[in-house]
């Protein structure tokens, strides 16, 4: 990250926040917090990690990359 207060600073999370806003948070209304809990806790395993690839991990999802390095260590360790 930069300088303190540098405009740059939190537009990694601002855009996250958006995404999550998108995806989970305007979809319904809901009733109780626990409910709501749920749903993003839903959202960021089972769509966020496991559906979104990055370029700096080869094209692959999170999940991807970290079963593929655990794999590897394990081949390494052996």
């Amino acid at each position: 990250m930069g300088r303190v207060a540098s405009a740059g600073d939190n537009a990694a999370m601002e855009s996250w926040h958006a995404l999550l806003q998108k995806n989970v948070l305007d979809r319904r209304r809901w009733r109780t917090r626990d409910e709501l809990h749920a749903a993003i806790v839903f959202w960021i395993e089972h769509t966020y990690n496991r559906r979104r690839r990055q370029r700096t991990l080869g094209k692959l999802t999170p999940v991807e990359y970290e079963l593929a390095f655990t794999d590897h260590n394990a081949a390494v360790a052996a």
